[in-house]
C-alpha cells in the first residue's frame, strides 16, 4: 500500500464532502440531536455527570446519520460516471477503498469532535469522571467507524443515492437491533434441545449487538472483546466493499464455479471465522486479562488485597461462586447489576482453578428461583419507573460463596453494597478453616436477639450482627462469665452495647477484662431511641406483667444498674468523662428533604469547611464521608495528663451544643417526650463535640485498647437499611464505621481500604448549590418563625403576669374570686396564644412554600441554562467551519475571474 495514494483519495473525498451545504447540515443535525439526547429530562432527574442518556440512544442516532454520510461514496461515482476514471488511476482497488473509508471516518470524527463541547458543559457544572467520558467517546467513535463500513457497502450496490441511504439504514440496523432478539425470548421452564440451541444463538446475538458492546465502553473500560468485535466487523464490511468494486475483473471459465459463487463462499467462511473468533475472545478475554480500566476509582480492577487473597486459595479446596441474577433489571440498578457481572468475571479470571464462577439466570417461579430460595436468596421488589408509571419489579441479585469448609450467602447486592468488598470478604471467610471470633456481651440492648418479658414478644437479631457473621464467628457471651472463658471460648474482640446497663458485678467483670489487655468496642447511649426505657439515667423497668413470684402478683424489681448507670469504673479506667444525661444536638443539617428533623439527629460529614468532623488520619475513619447519630452523647478526656492516647474519631459539626436528658422527657418516661421544637437550647457556646474515640496505650501495667462510641441508634435496623439501600438519597457510612472499628480492634486492617473503594457520587454541583441555598434559607425562615413564636409567648406571658398581679393586689376580691379570675385570665391568654401560634404556623408554612417555589424555579432555570449551552455550543463549530470554507471558496473563485470581467465597485 502506498500512503501518498491513500492520502490523495482521502483529500479528494474530504474536499468533495465539505464543498457542499449538505455535509454541514448533517453535522449540525447530528450534534443537535445528540445534545438533546444527552441532556434530556431524565438526565436532570438522575442528577449524574455522565453521558448515559446519550449512550442509550447513540446507536439509533447513527442509523440515520451514517447512511447520510456514506450514501454518495460509490453511488454518486456511478451516477456521474466518474467511477471508471477513478479506477483507471495508478492506484489499487484497496488503496482507493482505504482512502474513501478514511475520508468518511475523518468526516465522522470531525462531527463527533464538535459534540465534545458537551463535555465542557459537564466540566463547568460538575466534576465528571474524565476517564469514563474518554472511554465512552472512544466507544462512540468505534460505533461510527463500524457502521460507516456497512454504509459504504450499501452505496456500492446501487447508483441511486436514495436507495443507498435506505440500504445503508437497513444494513446498519442489523448489528444495532440484533440484540433485541434475545430480550424478546420467552422464558422456558423445561427447555428442550431445540430451546437450548435457540438460547445459545440468542446469546450469540447479544454478544454481536452494538448497544451491548457500547455499554462496556460507557462503564469506563476498554475491553479486548470490544476492540476485536468492532475491528472484525469493520474488516468484514471492507472486504465486502473490496469484492464489489473488483467485479469488473471477474472472468468465469466454462465448467467452473462462477466468480460470484466463489466469493460468496469466501464471504460466508470469513463471516463464520469472525463470529467464532469473537465468541472465543468474548468468553476468554478475561482470562487473557487485556482490559484497560480508565475510571477514576478503577472500579473494574481488583485490588491488591483481593489479588493476594485469591493467590493464597488452596487449589485442592477451590471456592465456588454461584450468582443468581435476573436477566434484566430496572434502570436504577443497571449499573450495580453490570458492575457485579463485570467484577465476577474478574474474579473468575484472577482465580483460575481456585475460583469457579457460575452465572444463573433467575426469573420468578422458575427452577432457578427455587434453587436460589434453598440458599435463602429471594426476589427483592425494586421500584421502577417506565414511561412515567411507577411499579415494583422483582429482582434476583444474590450470590452463594462456598468451599469445602464454609458457605456465605449474600441475599441481595443492595444499591450501596460494595461489591468487591462483599465478595472478597466472603471468599476469605469460606476459604480459611479458622477465622476470628467476635463476642457480643449480653446486655439490655439485646442486639443478638432475645425475648421481651414486658411485651411477651421475641426480639429479632440486629442486622449488624448478621453482617459481622459474614466475616467473623459471632457468639454471645454472658457478662457473668466474661473472665472465665475456656480456651475454646476465647474471642478476639468483645462488643458491648449499653455497658451502663450492666449490674455492678457484671461491670466489674468487664473492667477486669479490659484491664487484661483485651480489645473491646463500647457502644453507650444516654438516650437510645430504639428503646428509651434503656436510658442509663432511668431505673430499669420491671420484667413481666404478672405471676405469683412477688408481692401483689408482680415480678420483683430488677437489679439496678451499676453506679447509677454512669459506668463509673469503666470510664475511669479509660480516663474519659461521659455523662449519662448529656445529649448532643447540631443545627447543621445538610439535607433539605429532612429539614423537619430535630437537631438531635446529628449528621456527621467529612466536609465542614476547616472544621474536622471525621478523623482522616485514623484507620477506623479514613475514607468515611457521612454518618448519622441519633440523640448521641459526648465523651471528653477526664484529665489532660494521662498515659493513654485519646484519639477522637467522630465529632459533631461546629453548630452543635449540648442539652440535658430531662429537657426531652421533662415529666419522666410515662409523660412522654417533649416537642423538640419547643426545647430551649443554649446557642451561644456552639462547638464540635467528640462522639467517638479510640483509647489505647499502657496504663498501670495494662494494655488498654478500646473504642468508645456515645451512641447506639446509629447501627439500629432502620439506619442499617437506610445505609445499605441509600434510601432518601442518603449515602451513610454507619455500617462501614462499625465494621472498621471491629477490624482495627481485631488487628486486621486489610478490609478498611477495600471498604473505602467506591464510586464517587458525581452530581451536578450547580443544581446542588441551588438546593443548598434553599436549605439554608428554609432553616433561617424556621428559626425566625420560632423566635417570633417565642416572643409572642413571652408577650402573652408578660400580660398574664400583669393581670395576675392586679388580681392578687385587688383587696375587694375574696380568695375564691381571685382564683376564678386568674383561671379566666389564663384561659383567655391561652386562646390568644393558640390563635397566635396558628397564625405563626400558617405564616411559616406560607413562607416555606414560597421558598420551595422559588427553589424549584431556580433549579428549572439552572437546568434550562445547562440545556441551552449544551445544545447551542455543538453546532457553532460546524457553522463557523462552513462559513469559513464558503468564504475561502468564493475568494478562490473570484481570483480566477479575469480582471476585465470583474464587477467594478
Amino acid at each position: 500500500m502506498r500512503t501518498h495514494v491513500i492520502l490523495a483519495v482521502l483529500k479528494r473525498n474530504l474536499m468533495s464532502y465539505f464543498s457542499g451545504l449538505l455535509g454541514y447540515l448533517f453535522m449540525v443535525v447530528f450534534v443537535l440531536v445528540a445534545s438533546f439526547c444527552a441532556f434530556n429530562p431524565q438526565f436532570f432527574t438522575n442528577n449524574l455527570a455522565n453521558l448515559d442518556q446519550l449512550t442509550q440512544s447513540f446507536p439509533y442516532l447513527l442509523l440515520f446519520i451514517i447512511p447520510a454520510i456514506t450514501m454518495t461514496t460509490w453511488a454518486d461515482e456511478k451516477r456521474q460516471g466518474t467511477d471508471e476514471l477513478l479506477f483507471t488511476l495508478p492506484a489499487t482497488d484497496f488503496e482507493i477503498l482505504l482512502g474513501k473509508y478514511s475520508a468518511l471516518v475523518l468526516v465522522f470524527s470531525v462531527a463527533l469532535s464538535f459534540s465534545l463541547t458537551m463535555l465542557g458543559v459537564l466540566g463547568y457544572y460538575a466534576d465528571p469522571d474524565w476517564g469514563l467520558l474518554l472511554t465512552t467517546y472512544f466507544g462512540y467513535w468505534l460505533c461510527g467507524a463500524t457502521l460507516i463500513s456497512l454504509g459504504m457497502f450499501a452505496s456500492a450496490l446501487t447508483s441511486s443515492v436514495t436507495v443507498a441511504f435506505v440500504l445503508g439504514t437497513a444494513f446498519c440496523a442489523a448489528p444495532v437491533f440484533i440484540g433485541h432478539l434475545a430480550s424478546s425470548r420467552p422464558f422456558v421452564e423445561q427447555p428442550s434441545f431445540w430451546d437450548n440451541s435457540t438460547d445459545l444463538i440468542l446469546g450469540l446475538c447479544t454478544q454481536l449487538s452494538i448497544p451491548e458492546r457500547l455499554s462496556e465502553f460507557s462503564l469506563g473500560i476498554i475491553p479486548l472483546s470490544g476492540i476485536v468485535y468492532f475491528g472484525s466487523l469493520i474488516a468484514f464490511a471492507l472486504y465486502l466493499n473490496a469484492v464489489l468494486i473488483s467485479r469488473r475483473h471477474w472472468v468465469s471459465a466454462e465448467n467452473q464455479m462462477p466468480m460470484g459463487g466463489h466469493f460468496a463462499i469466501r464471504v460466508a467462511c470469513l463471516l463464520l471465522a469472525l463470529i467464532c473468533g469473537n465468541v472465543v475472545v468474548s468468553t476468554g478475554s478475561e482470562a487473557i486479562g487485556l482490559q484497560v480500566d480508565l475510571t477514576s476509582e478503577s472500579l473494574y480492577s481488583l485490588s491488591d488485597t483481593t489479588d493476594d487473597l485469591v493467590s493464597k486459595i488452596d487449589k485442592d479446596n477451590p471456592v465456588t461462586i454461584q450468582a443468581f441474577l435476573s436477566p434484566s433489571v430496572p434502570r436504577d440498578i443497571v449499573n450495580q447489576h453490570t458492575r457485579l457481572k463485570g467484577l465476577l468475571r474478574q474474579y473468575d479470571r484472577a482465580g483460575g482453578t481456585r475460583i469457579e464462577v457460575r452465572f444463573v439466570d433467575t426469573t420468578p417461579y422458575s427452577e432457578a428461583a427455587e434453587e436460589a430460595s434453598n440458599f435463602g436468596i429471594g426476589a427483592q421488589p425494586v421500584p421502577s419507573e417506565e414511561n412515567g408509571r411507577f411499579q415494583q419489579v422483582d429482582v434476583f441479585m444474590g450470590a452463594v460463596i462456598s468451599s469445602p469448609f464454609d458457605q456465605v450467602v449474600i441475599p441481595f447486592f443492595e444499591s450501596a453494597s460494595l461489591i468487591e468488598y462483599e465478595l472478597t470478604r466472603s471468599i476469605r471467610t469460606v476459604s480459611q478453616k479458622d477465622r476470628q471470633t467476635i463476642g457480643i456481651l449480653r446486655t439490655d440492648a439485646q442486639i443478638n436477639g432475645g425475648f421481651d418479658m414486658q411485651r411477651f414478644t421475641s426480639i429479632p437479631e440486629w442486622r449488624i450482627v448478621n453482617e459481622l457473621k459474614k466475616q467473623y464467628k459471632v457468639k454471645e457471651i454472658s457478662p457473668d462469665s466474661l473472665n472465665s472463658l475456656g480456651d475454646d471460648e476465647k474471642v478476639d474482640v468483645v462488643m458491648v452495647a449499653l455497658p451502663s446497663s450492666l449490674t455492678q458485678p457484671q461491670l466489674d467483670n468487664l473492667v477486669t477484662y479490659v484491664k487484661a489487655g483485651n480489645p473491646v468496642l463500647l457502644l453507650d447511649d444516654p438516650l437510645p431511641i430504639i428503646n428509651p426505657q434503656h436510658s442509663p439515667s432511668q431505673e430499669k423497668p420491671r420484667q413481666g406483667g404478672g405471676g405469683m413470684m412477688g408481692m401483689g402478683g408482680q415480678q420483683p424489681p430488677p437489679e439496678p444498674r451499676a453506679y447509677g448507670g454512669t459506668a463509673g469504673p469503666l470510664v475511669s479506667l479509660l480516663d474519659i468523662a461521659w455523662e449519662n444525661t448529656e445529649l448532643v444536638w447540631d443545627d447543621s443539617n445538610p439535607h433539605p428533604q429532612f429539614v423537619d428533623l430535630p437537631p438531635d439527629y446529628v449528621f456527621i460529614r467529612s466536609s465542614h469547611g476547616d472544621v474536622q468532623t471525621i478523623n482522616a488520619d485514623s484507620d477506623v475513619t479514613s475514607g468515611l464521608q457521612e454518618l448519622i447519630v441519633l440523640f448521641p452523647g459526648l465523651i471528653r478526656k477526664a484529665r489532660e495528663k494521662t498515659d493513654l492516647e485519646f484519639e477522637p474519631l467522630l465529632w459533631s459539626g461546629p453548630q452543635s451544643g449540648t442539652i440535658d436528658w430531662n429537657a426531652h422527657f421533662p415529666r419522666g418516661m410515662m409523660g412522654g417526650p417533649a416537642d423538640p421544637s419547643r426545647i430551649t437550647r443554649d446557642t451561644e457556646s456552639r462547638k464540635p463535640q467528640v462522639i467517638a474515640a479510640h483509647v489505647h496505650g499502657e496504663k498501670d501495667g495494662s494494655d488498654i485498647n478500646a473504642i468508645y462510641v456515645a451512641d447506639l441508634d446509629f447501627i439500629s435496623n432502620q439506619i442499617f437499611s437506610i445505609s445499605q439501600n441509600e434510601m432518601h438519597g442518603l449515602r451513610l457510612d454507619n455500617v462501614k464505621f462499625i465494621l472498621n472499628c471491629v477490624d482495627v480492634l481485631a488487628g486486621d486492617n486489610s478490609y478498611v481500604a477495600l471498604r473505602n473503594r467506591r464510586p464517587k457520587h458525581r452530581i451536578l454541583t450547580g443544581v446542588q448549590e441551588q438546593i443548598d441555598e434553599f436549605r439554608s434559607r428554609a432553616r433561617s425562615s424556621r428559626e425566625d418563625a420560632e423566635k417570633k413564636a417565642e416572643k409572642g409567648i413571652a408577650d402573652i406571658q408578660e400580660k398574664l403576669d400583669k393581670e395576675v398581679e392586679e388580681i392578687e393586689s385587688d383587696t375587694t376580691l375574696s380568695r375564691m374570686e381571685k382564683v376564678q379570675a386568674m383561671l379566666i385570665a389564663q384561659q383567655k391568654k391561652q386562646r390568644e396564644f393558640d390563635v397566635q401560634k396558628a397564625n405563626i404556623e400558617q405564616e411559616k408554612e406560607r413562607a416555606l412554600e414560597d421558598l420551595e417555589s422559588v427553589e424549584k424555579r431556580k433549579v428549572r432555570q439552572m437546568e434550562d441554562e445547562i440545556r441551552f449551552w449544551a445544545v447551542i455550543l455543538p453546532p457553532l463549530p460546524s457553522i463557523l467551519l462552513g462559513i469559513l470554507v464558503l468564504t475561502m471558496r468564493l475568494s478562490a473563485e473570484r481570483q480566477t475571474i479575469e480582471e476585465s470581467r470583474r464587477l467594478k465597485e
